[in-house]
């Protein structure tokens, strides 16, 4: 079975990006060091294991608790506000395969963007996390838009729209307002396809839309789905996806 669509999003944390934990300690430890302060290090790596502990995963803590990397694991440090996202994009990288896989969804034709979840305001491309990671791996040139709670960013040329503010993809109020964005630009939500892994945020909430979705458990399985395409690695996306001809 292959399904044909016109739009394809995919989620960042733990789908998009590479969300291999070992690299986190060190994130922290550079930034101790960064700041002057290595013989905090074992601390603050200690209470990034409970915070990891508590919430989970390393992908979840940066999408709904990332504040709390600053002022519980830092102490609201001056300085680690800006110090430790600078650190944190030298240790990220994209999924394997996931680039040949972009590269291929754009020659079928297909619209593609990320669709994040995002707690700080956005601004210029690069000042977020998602877009700075886009540009610091140097893939931004594969996606039309970044869809968030906090708003819409067209990458290609930078423009803003915020009527995506507020929204949530768990609840699944951004994807009512995608269904209607897409529709304007002659995309019905059954040519549209989520990727993700969280089948409450990513999958579900979309389906009920008329999307279709793909369960994409590359790095953690975190519950069943009902998602039309279940894959393990980016590379399957080129035997499943097709663009829509004519």
């Amino acid at each position: 079975m292959v399904m044909h669509v016109k739009w394809i999003g995919i989620d960042f944390g733990q789908t998009l990006m590479d969300s291999s934990p070992e690299r986190t300690y060190a994130m922290i430890g550079d930034t101790s060091k960064e700041l002057g302060e290595p013989e905090l290090v074992e601390v603050r790596c200690y209470r990034w294991r409970l915070m990891k502990e508590r919430y989970g995963s390393w992908p979840i803590i940066k999408e709904k608790h990332r504040p709390e990397i600053i002022s519980y694991v830092f102490d609201d440090r001056p300085g680690a506000r800006e110090i430790f996202p600078a650190i944190e994009q030298k240790y990220l990288k994209v999924a394997d395969g996931a680039i040949d896989a972009l590269k291929y969804l754009r020659d079928q034709g297909i619209e593609v963007s990320v669709v994040a979840e995002l707690k700080r305001t956005l601004g210029p491309i690069g000042t977020d996390m998602v877009s700075a990671f886009l540009v610091k791996q140097n893939v931004i040139e594969y996606f039309d838009e970044l869809i968030t709670p906090q708003g819409k960013v067209n990458l290609r040329d930078g423009s803003a729209d915020l009527s995506y503010k507020g929204s949530s993809k768990e609840e699944g109020s951004l994807y009512d307002i995608l269904a209607k964005d897409l529709l304007k630009r002659g995309i019905k939500t059954s040519e549209a396809v989520m990727v993700g892994d969280k089948e409450w945020s990513d999958l579900t909430p979309a389906q009920k839309r008329g999307f279709k979705a793909i369960h994409y458990m590359g790095y953690t399985y975190h519950a069943p789905s009902n998602a039309d395409f279940k894959i393990r690695h980016f590379s399957e996306l080129k035997e499943i996806v097709r663009g829509v001809k004519g």
